[in-house]
């Protein structure tokens, strides 16, 4: 027996693009859900009886479809205003806070290249030594010291020292071994 007329999902779109329409009242959003349907119905194939009526069936997916997407939308939204009130409550933003961590993220990206990628992937993203030191492709001692020097002129931004201007007053003391200190 072969019934093309039942089974016949593409003389179904039609139908299937105004029901979307006229649900979502939006042409893209439309589109989306009639492809969601299809592929729910793809599925769910297995469920569908033969010799049943595929129109009903295909518009009852795309109706539920439709549902499940607007309660998805709404549980989002719900979500996202019971966050956005614990926020609210747990920590109100404080000016100084704001101007500080401003003035942090100033000094950070004030750091030279190498120091800034080596901190920014150790302290940031969390990686271990070994991880970040592969990730830049240097040696773990090289990391540790872009690390330290970081950190000390991030410190020095705190003591309130410019971390953009070098010292230029005072200059590195070396030690010659074996001979005088000069």
């Amino acid at each position: 027996m072969n019934d093309t007329k039942g089974t016949d999902v593409i003389g179904l779109l039609g139908p299937l693009r105004r029901y979307a329409r006229s649900l979502t009242r939006d042409e893209t959003q439309a589109e989306d859900l009639v492809q969601d349907t299809l592929v729910r119905a793809y599925e769910r194939r297995s469920s569908f009886r033969a010799g049943g009526n595929l129109r009903g069936w295909l518009l009852s997916i795309l109706h539920n479809t439709f549902v499940d997407g607007r309660r998805r939308q709404a549980a989002e939204a719900r979500r996202a205003r019971q966050a956005a009130e614990l926020t609210d409550d747990v920590s109100p933003a404080e000016q100084e806070s704001r101007v500080q961590l401003q003035q942090v993220q100033a000094a950070f990206m004030t750091l030279p290249d190498e120091q800034r990628a080596a901190l920014h992937l150790v302290a940031v993203e969390g990686l271990s030594y070994q991880e970040a030191a592969t990730a830049l492709n240097i040696p773990v001692g090289t990391l540790m010291s872009r690390l330290g020097r970081a950190r000390a002129a991030l410190r020095g931004f705190e003591a309130g020292s410019d971390v953009s201007q070098p010292s230029q007053h005072r200059r590195p003391t070396l030690r010659v071994v074996g001979g005088s200190d000069v």
